[in-house]
C-alpha cells in the first residue's frame, strides 16, 4: 500500500480483524465515517479491536445506515500496555473525562472508578466513560482499549484486592516529604484520592496493606486530574514502557 493510501481516520471495532476480512459498520460508525467525514467507496480506514493489532482497510459499501469496510494489511502489531491500573474517585464530569482520556493515552490495562468517604460524585455513566477511552485509543494511535469498570466503594475493592499487585496510593498529607515509588516490578495499581483527600480510616486501612505504599507527588497539592497524569508519568518511567 503507498503512502498517499495510509488512512487518516482510525477506527475502533469489535469484529476480528485479518487480510480480506469484512468489517460490516454499525449506523453509528456509517454516519461518522460517510456523513462526518464525508469518506466513500475506496477511502482507507485504519481498524483496531484491541486484540490484532492495527489493519488498514477499504471502504467497500458506504450507506447512510451502515457499510463495509475490507481489511488489506496490518500495519501496526499488537501491543498491550503495562500491567498498571489506575483506581480514582470521579470528580465534576469533564474532568473525570480528562482522566479516562489521559490515562488511556498513557497506557494503562484498567480504569477502576471507586467512591471513598469525601467522593462528591455518587454516580458514573460507565458506557460514556468507556466510549471516552475509545475514543482516546482512536486519536492516540494505540491498539489497546482499557476496560473502565463501573463505580464501586473503595473499601469494598480493597477486601477482595489481590496482594500480588501492589498499589501506590496518592496521598496529599505528604505533600513536600519523601515518599518515593518502590521499584517493584509486577502488576500495579495506582489510587488517586477525591477533591477532599483520602480520610484517616482510609489512610489506616491502605498503610496496613502489604501491598500498598503511600507516595508524594512532589511539594504541591495537586487537583486530582493532574494527580493522575502526574502519577501514571512517574510510574511509567520507574517501571513501565516509557524506560
Amino acid at each position: 500500500m503507498t503512502e498517499k493510501r495510509r488512512a487518516k481516520v482510525r477506527l475502533f471495532v469489535e469484529q476480528p480483524l485479518g487480510a480480506a476480512q469484512p468489517v460490516p459498520l454499525t449506523r453509528e460508525q456509517a454516519h461518522y465515517l460517510f456523513g462526518v467525514m464525508r469518506m466513500g467507496v475506496g477511502d482507507p480506514v485504519a481498524l483496531f479491536n484491541g486484540r490484532d493489532g492495527e489493519w488498514q482497510a477499504e471502504v467497500a459499501e458506504s450507506g447512510k445506515r451502515g457499510g463495509v469496510l475490507i481489511c488489506e494489511e496490518q500495519s501496526a502489531p499488537q501491543v498491550t500496555p503495562p500491567d498498571v491500573w489506575l483506581l480514582f474517585a470521579p470528580i465534576k464530569k469533564t474532568r473525570t473525562d480528562f482522566i479516562v482520556e489521559k490515562a488511556t493515552e498513557m497506557g494503562v490495562r484498567r480504569i477502576m472508578p471507586v467512591q471513598t468517604a469525601f467522593t462528591n460524585s455518587e454516580r458514573i455513566r460507565q458506557d460514556r466513560l468507556q466510549a471516552h477511552a475509545v475514543e482516546a485509543a482512536e486519536q492516540c494511535g494505540g491498539v489497546f482499549v482499557p476496560e473502565v469498570a463501573d463505580l464501586a466503594k473503595l473499601d469494598r475493592v480493597l477486601s477482595t484486592w489481590d496482594p500480588t499487585r501492589r498499589i501506590a496510593f496518592c496521598d496529599e498529607a505528604l505533600a513536600g516529604e519523601t515518599g518515593r515509588l518502590p521499584a517493584a516490578p509486577g502488576p500495579w495499581a495506582i489510587l488517586i484520592g477525591p477533591e477532599g483527600g483520602f480520610s484517616e480510616d482510609e489512610r489506616t486501612r491502605l498503610r496496613r496493606m502489604d501491598c500498598a505504599s503511600p507516595i508524594s507527588l512532589g511539594p504541591r497539592i495537586l487537583r486530582a486530574d493532574t494527580a493522575a497524569v502526574a502519577a501514571l508519568t512517574l510510574w511509567q518511567s520507574a517501571l513501565g514502557d516509557w524506560e
